[in-house]
């Protein structure tokens, strides 16, 4: 880190996350899934795309074992100083690489992921780490699709792959993914958010996607958050 790069720090109940400025910091998803994690006594957890590790710590301190998993090396090194700050180093093993590629023919009985999923023009996709967490292809289903297809050969019997929405992408074509994944879906959560603020900036792109017709005519101020579930038979 250079000498003049700013640290944020987040606090949440009682979870002090440290975050560079070129990462982001966690943001209304991944507050909205801290609240609703399906999480039973002895769960074995993967915090699938872990940013800096907010949702797996947050999870470790509450006594289960996580994976933490993510594809930008920043994000994996950050979320291991963070597991050594909040002290459940030993609860939270972190690995490095794309989606479910670090934990190979690993099973586990929560998957959760707060994934990309703005919806992105093929001419505003950018590389860097904070771009990554927010591109999700010309339609915003390009990550989504892979976790949920890719998700049952890593769920133990009854396992349960939990993963926030934007309600413009379509809860039906969520639940019929599920579905097609083999998968019992259920809505575990539904919030109304503030419309975002890079949402703004590519409203004709998500209208152009809004196939169920979520948003209302003219500039929006909020839009539908789900939190929803896929259950492995």
């Amino acid at each position: 880190m250079s000498a003049d790069q700013a640290i944020h720090f987040f606090l949440y109940q009682g979870c002090l996350i440290r975050v560079p400025s070129h990462l982001l910091v966690p943001k209304a998803g991944s507050l909205l899934l801290a609240r609703h994690l399906p999480l039973r006594e002895g769960d074995l957890v993967l915090d699938l795309g872990t940013g800096a590790g907010f949702i797996g710590i947050l999870t470790a301190r509450r006594g289960h074992r996580v994976v933490a998993t993510d594809v930008v090396p920043a994000c994996a090194e950050w979320t291991r100083v963070n597991a050594l700050l909040n002290g459940i180093a030993d609860r939270l093993e972190v690995r490095s690489g794309d989606l479910f590629a670090p934990v190979k023919d690993d099973t586990f009985d929560l998957i959760a992921a707060n994934p990309p999923q703005m919806p992105t023009p093929p001419d505003r996709e950018w590389g860097d780490a904070q771009s990554r967490a927010d591109n999700g292809g010309p339609d915003g289903w390009a990550v989504l699709e892979r976790i949920i297809h890719e998700a049952p050969a890593h769920l133990k019997p009854q396992g349960r792959l939990v993963f926030t929405l934007f309600g413009f992408l379509g809860e039906r074509r969520a639940l019929d993914s599920l579905t097609s994944a083999g998968l019992a879906p259920q809505i575990l959560a539904r919030e109304e958010q503030a419309f975002p603020r890079l949402a703004r900036e590519r409203l004709d792109q998500i209208r152009s996607v809004d196939f169920e017709g979520v948003l209302g005519p003219g500039r929006p101020t909020t839009c539908p958050r789900l939190v929803l579930c896929g259950r492995k038979e």
